[in-house]
């Protein structure tokens, strides 16, 4: 096999036509013959597979691997990359955002310089509105301060890889994914290409939830700056009470009948201090979460049926 192109489906119908008429055309501009087209259903709620199975009847190379309910879109890549058995895999999402023809320029890029592992897309200028750039931009920013692997700005899914690369990828036995870290972490030489992004002609999957849990997800699994952080916080608050205690009491000792310690300070005070052990005892409980995940020894997704 000489191919794999990995994608994902979740809400996927609307797109399925186009994106198989532009992928297939694609492969046959580079002039590849043996390949395969893995779709990894997402527990997807419209009718996607169904479309997909009677599209099967047509192109044989489509094969779908049918997970057993919403396992989230890094799970769903990873399930996708173990099946692929091709020489050079491309992943891919399938919501037109990134042109399928990508595939073209990334292969002759990888032809052209036979030692790149990895050829990936990234977008020079974001896309969309102005709270989308500017918290993307924050988040790109924020997880290279917090992680010591350095991951470029604004990367995106697509990027063609070669197997070994993709085993080494694999051998990572994250429970908690963060794909776009991983693979950067993994090493191998890689190249970024400038890619436009069009607009989705549908709304996305991604929502503001999504995307602020996957923020967390990819600082707490690639980064224990936060906890050092807390140790360093709670040094600071406990020298700086330190100091207002001693402050209180020099003040207290001269002038003894003008300085009133009154309830409203020891209640302030007091609710400070419970806001800020709370945050630190989530920012810990997020890591000990992440621990029981990863000593669990689940699965990551359960595939429920393979259709090749």
């Amino acid at each position: 096999m000489k191919l794999s192109v990995v994608t994902t489906l979740y809400k996927s119908k609307p797109f399925l036509e186009e994106f198989l008429r532009e992928m297939i055309d694609s492969i046959k501009q580079i002039e590849i013959n043996e390949f395969e087209i893995i779709f990894v259903n997402d527990g997807s709620p419209d009718d996607s597979v169904e479309y997909l199975l009677v599209k099967k009847r047509e192109i044989n190379q489509i094969k779908i691997i049918d997970l057993s309910r919403n396992f989230g879109h890094h799970y769903a890549i990873q399930a996708g990359l173990v099946y692929a058995k091709g020489e050079y895999i491309f992943l891919i999402d399938n919501d037109l955002e990134t042109p399928p023809n990508v595939l073209v320029e990334y292969y002759y890029e990888m032809m052209k310089d036979n030692t790149l592992d990895v050829v990936y897309g990234y977008q020079e200028v974001r896309k969309g509105n102005f709270i989308e750039k500017k918290t993307g931009s924050i988040f790109w920013v924020l997880i290279n301060k917090l992680s010591d692997t350095k991951i470029p700005h604004n990367i995106l899914t697509e990027r063609l890889m070669k197997q070994q690369y993709v085993k080494e990828l694999l051998r990572l036995q994250d429970a908690n994914l963060f794909i776009g870290g991983m693979m950067y972490w993994v090493g191998f030489h890689q190249k970024g290409i400038p890619v436009i992004k069009g607009q989705r002609t549908q709304p996305s999957t991604y929502s503001f939830k999504k995307r602020a849990q996957l923020m967390l997800q990819a600082i707490t699994s690639f980064s224990g700056k936060p906890l050092e952080a807390l140790f360093y916080f709670g040094i600071i608050i406990s020298f700086f009470s330190f100091l207002f205690i001693l402050y209180i009491a020099v003040e207290k000792i001269i002038h003894w009948n003008e300085v009133q310690l009154g309830w409203t300070s020891i209640v302030a005070i007091n609710v400070l201090i419970l806001g800020i052990i709370s945050t630190f005892l989530g920012i810990i409980g997020i890591y000990i979460y992440k621990i029981f995940r990863q000593v669990q020894g689940r699965p990551n997704v359960i595939i429920k049926k393979i259709h090749e």
